[in-house]
């Protein structure tokens, strides 16, 4: 499989892309793998928390264009892009973007295209500090997808977005984390042990709470103050309503740290 998913027992869900001879570029199989593992787990009540890492040396080298367009291919039909992208790649971001679960990020090596936007995507990235950030689009004639454009101006700004995306700029790890494309940026040698303790944070947090600020930040972006107020109000409803909930006002109370269940 070209997709490695394992789940222990905290509750922590690890999607290893498993391509490293290709730089985990995703394919075809790759997409579908990752795209039917979110949505399972986005019902699934064992699940608290998702990592998304790489094989070997990189994270992402982007989508398996070369494989797509490959000598001897069948030369698909007119539009098989505009049908194709909307239930892979335009699926798979939003999915990041939109499960209730927090998602963590580990790069290294290269994040490129698609590695990217799942970086930008992705609630929590800690990258390796040499990491590689690259948007390859226009360098290979091209026009960005994947969120590309709407992620970036909301991470980094309008300015840096079109200097990534029109002048070909690349971003190390240490740089992507001094723009706001990432989280956190550490030697590579820390990288996972970094991302380890963010890692054991969310697993051991109230999980409920956290997947309702997680879409509480997602919806925000697109609607007005009066509107995301309602929002706040219907998801303190539901948290107030949690197992975790009353674990933290007991916790508060008798001055110790809370045991959260994810329930």
């Amino acid at each position: 499989m070209s997709l490695a998913v394992k789940q222990d027992d905290r509750g922590v869900l690890t999607l290893r892309l498993d391509r490293p001879e290709k730089r985990n570029a995703i394919d075809d199989e790759t997409m579908l793998a990752l795209i039917e593992t979110l949505e399972g787990a986005a019902t699934d009540d064992r699940v608290r928390v998702m990592v998304l890492e790489g094989a070997g040396d990189h994270f992402c080298g982007g989508a398996d264009i070369v494989a797509r367009n490959a000598p001897g291919a069948p030369k698909p039909r007119a539009g098989s892009i505009q049908r194709r992208v909307p239930v892979q790649a335009h699926r798979l971001i939003p999915l990041v973007c939109s499960v209730q679960i927090p998602v963590v990020c580990k790069v290294r090596g290269w994040a490129a295209g698609i590695g990217f936007q799942l970086a930008l995507a992705a609630d929590v990235t800690v990258a390796a500090d040499d990491a590689q950030f690259w948007e390859p689009f226009v360098a290979r004639g091209f026009t960005p997808d994947s969120g590309a454009t709407w992620l970036l101006p909301r991470r980094v700004g309008e300015v840096r977005a079109r200097e990534l995306l029109l002048l070909d700029r690349r971003l190390t790890g240490a740089e992507a984390a001094a723009w706001g494309a990432i989280h956190r940026a550490v030697p590579a040698a820390e990288l996972d042990a970094a991302v380890d303790e963010v890692v054991a944070q969310l697993a051991s947090g109230p999980t409920v709470a956290l997947g309702l600020t997680k879409w509480l930040l997602n919806s925000g972006a697109q609607l007005d103050l009066d509107a995301q107020l309602a929002n706040e109000a219907f998801a303190l409803e539901l948290s107030s309503r949690s197992e975790d909930f009353r674990e933290g006002l007991r916790a508060f109370t008798e001055k110790r740290p809370p045991d959260f269940s994810g329930r």
